[in-house]
């Protein structure tokens, strides 16, 4: 961290005259986007009162409180906390409600794992206390180690190694003549979201699944292991869902309607994103015996882990026995919803959210960004003691039931559907968040919205710098030329597409509402996701111990909110937009003319035979299959399409920037033209293979799960290769690009001079 800060420090100096910073200016001259000139000066004033309430001590308490028992879904101090915030809502002047969903929430009841051959071992499959932890002795409230919607099983097997466990590791197990049909695979947690692991080696016809931290990732190849250091210790397991979420999140028994008391339900046998075999996590202690049974080539150099032994791949001879049983019950899940009526436009509806279950105690893991959360609302609770009333409707919203597959945030979206596509103006969320660096990804509508914000927001690390600038710093040293490129000369810092892992997704990728995640990280590492070591100790020790960062995300947020809430125009644009999704199509056309290229390369080098077969002297590899030649597919309708978008954007901007102080009559109007805008970029029939999933610009990838695929209709059926379904996708994505386009000519039109009389 030494060698960082200290590259941070000399860069701060390149920084100076850089487009993104605006310290040299007094507060009151820097314009805000949406507010006319003479109401910027009281909202910089009333963000100043805004942070003078803020209090970290506040967050320290409150993170000590909600994390002081395990709290997941079914358990009794999940519904204790949720009552417990309602109850600070409504100390703060909120309307507040509990709202019920009843959902699928299995638990294990029996768990064994063991290897039955070369050798005897029978795997603990439990994290060990440490007395310098409060809470890790809790036992008895605990969920034991375990991947929820795993499916019954009972199976015996010999085991393979498959790396990460996606799909590019098994193309590189068939070159070495490895099938894993019939077998039981272990895959290490890392490279793609957990949930993919299981639904590729049961694609691949494996029938078990193990998922281990190797201490490469996360353990003593990192540094000193809790509790000396923060990374993950021997027995340390991460929990996780692997329910299918890329087909849908929510309750995988009501798939795109609410989770009612009495809404119809699927068979949970049959629901589609419940896993096809069982799957099991386990701890590096306890996947060393079985890995150190395995025979077979060796595994690829960059597949090696950390741990004492050579890394071989199988099949065998170690043969494993997996056993699964669990509780297939409906619990309850608690949504605190808190709302502040504004004064001007109630009807508009801004809403902030985080979620408050955690897989056990989960101080990280989401408390984190859910005391910044509860801060917010406490300081503008006192904002408006003093006489501020927002113009605007302002949600604060504390799910439950996110870590099993967004289960609260989807079924209250899915329930409340029609109201929120009519009145939601933004959806703002946060989740884990420590000590480091800004990270923010969303709908580039905000993009310039929150360039303004993050440029307001001073850095807790480093004097004279916002966060803004000290995340341009740390692009500027570890970007990629790409983002290298764009941190000297962009204006402002590109924010990231939103794929899934979080409660945004229904409210974007669903419903068409533009959605934000904000949080910080990058210097507050460990290995004590979703474990037991995710507690009020380590977070004070190695996340964020003065919590500092606690409230600059507070402080980030809050003015989000406040701009959201009272500014003039809602503060949307759509020129930022219409470069990024430029990059999109340029990436899309690039992508099929790259596998274009590669194709027939591959393709000629086999019918020459001369294509390499071996990796090494030692160890031969089978040549790849040949694969159809890649067609020249027709993007003119998207090339058209972006043209649009482009015109219309700058046609947007112009017409503000005309008539910059816009009448009364016109604004309700040109709100709801630019809030409605990003429902346009959804399909009636979704994506392909999973229709829950509607946005033509955002989606988590089939096979990355949190990872974002942007275009996904054209770029999924390319990297697939499945042309027809390229051609239909490209004309899907261009129409509606075309829709969003000619909304946002409207609201130019709305926005521009008055007609003459």
């Amino acid at each position: 961290m030494r060698q960082l800060r200290y590259s941070l420090f000399v860069l701060a100096g390149l920084l100076a005259g850089a487009p993104a910073r605006a310290q040299t200016a007094p507060t009151e001259t820097k314009a805000l986007l949406g507010f006319e000139a003479a109401s910027a000066a009281p909202e910089y004033q009333l963000e100043a009162r805004f942070d003078a309430q803020l209090k970290a001590d506040n967050l320290r308490q409150w993170m000590k409180r909600l994390s002081a028992h395990p709290h997941h879904v079914g358990s009794p101090y999940d519904k204790d906390n949720a009552e417990f915030m309602a109850g600070l809502f409504r100390s703060w002047g909120y309307e507040t409600r509990i709202d019920v969903s009843y959902v699928l929430f299995p638990t294990p009841k029996l768990r064994v794992l063991e290897l039955v051959a070369p050798t005897k071992y029978t795997a603990g499959l439990a994290e060990k206390p440490v007395a310098e932890d409060a809470t890790s002795g809790q036992t008895a409230e605990q969920l034991p180690t375990y991947n929820c919607y795993s499916k019954d099983g009972d199976v015996t097997a010999e085991l393979v190694f498959v790396n990460y466990g996606i799909p590019k590791d098994y193309e590189e197990l068939e070159r070495r003549g490895i099938d894993v049909k019939g077998k039981i695979v272990i895959a290490k947690y890392g490279g793609s979201w957990r949930g993919i692991k299981p639904k590729v080696a049961a694609e691949k016809g494996a029938i078990g699944c193990l998922i281990y931290s190797d201490p490469k990732d996360d353990g003593y190849g990192q540094g000193d292991v809790y509790p000396k250091g923060p990374f993950k210790p021997e027995t340390g397991a991460q929990r996780g869902s692997v329910l299918d979420m890329p087909t849908y999140p929510g309750d995988p028994l009501t798939p795109g309607y609410g989770s009612t008391k009495t809404a119809k339900r699927l068979d949970y046998k049959t629901a589609p994103t419940l896993t096809q075999i069982p799957v099991l996590p386990i701890s590096y202690g306890d996947a060393l015996p079985l890995l150190t049974a395995l025979a077979g080539p060796m595994a690829p150099a960059d597949w090696r882990g950390a741990l004492p032994i050579p890394y071989h791949l199988g099949p065998g001879p170690a043969r494993v026995h997996l056993q699964l049983a669990f509780n297939w019950k409906t619990e309850p899940v608690y949504n605190v919803i808190a709302t502040l009526k504004g004064s001007q436009f109630p009807d508009e509806w801004i809403l902030r959210g985080n979620h408050h279950d955690a897989w056990v105690n989960g101080a990280s893991d989401p408390l984190s960004g859910m005391v910044a959360e509860l801060e917010e609302a406490r300081a503008l609770g006192e904002l408006v003691k003093t006489g501020w009333r927002p113009k605007r409707t302002l949600m604060f919203c504390a799910w439950d039931g996110e870590e099993p597959g967004l289960l609260g945030s989807t079924e209250w979206a899915e329930t409340n559907a029609k109201q929120l596509q009519e009145h939601a103006v933004a959806y703002l969320n946060t989740d884990n968040s420590d000590r480091g660096f800004l990270n923010v990804a969303g709908s580039h509508t905000l993009e310039k919205f929150f360039n303004q914000v993050g440029r307001d927001v001073p850095d807790p690390e480093k004097a004279g710098l916002s966060i803004a600038d000290r995340r341009r710093a740390y692009d500027l040293v570890n970007g990629t030329p790409d983002v290298q490129k764009d941190a000297r000369e962009r204006p402002d810092l590109r924010i990231a597409a939103l794929g899934a892992g979080s409660d945004y997704s229904p409210y974007l990728q669903h419903l068409g509402i533009p959605a934000m995640n904000v949080g910080f990280g990058g210097e507050g590492p460990g290995g004590e996701y979703h474990s037991i070591y995710d507690s009020f100790d380590d977070y004070t020790r190695f996340k964020d111990p003065t919590f500092a960062y606690g409230v600059a995300l507070a402080q980030t947020m809050g003015r989000c909110e406040l701009r959201l809430l009272d500014a003039d125009v809602l503060p949307f644009e759509f020129q930022n937009l219409s470069n990024t999704v430029a990059r999109y199509g340029t990436e899309v056309k690039q992508l099929a003319d790259n596998l274009r290229t590669d194709t027939e390369r591959q393709n000629k080098l086999l019918a020459e035979k001369r294509y390499e077969a071996v990796a090494n002297p030692t160890e031969p590899l089978l040549p790849p299959k040949p694969h159809e030649a890649v067609p020249y597919l027709n993007f003119a309708p998207l090339d058209n399409a972006l043209a649009k978008l482009e015109q219309s954007a700058q046609a947007y901007a112009q017409a503000r920037k005309a008539n910059a102080v816009l009448p009364a009559s016109r604004q309700k109007e040109l709100d709801q033209l630019l809030y409605q805008a990003e429902q346009q970029f959804l399909s009636a029939e979704g994506l392909p293979r999973r229709p829950w999933y509607r946005h033509q610009l955002y989606a988590p990838g089939f096979y990355t799960g949190y990872g974002v695929k942007t275009l996904p209709g054209i770029r999924e059926a390319v990297e697939e290769r499945k042309w027809a379904e390229a051609d239909e996708q490209i004309k899907r994505t261009a129409a509606a690009i075309e829709r969003f386009s000619a909304q946002v000519s409207r609201a130019a039109t709305v926005a521009g001079p008055a007609p003459a009389q």
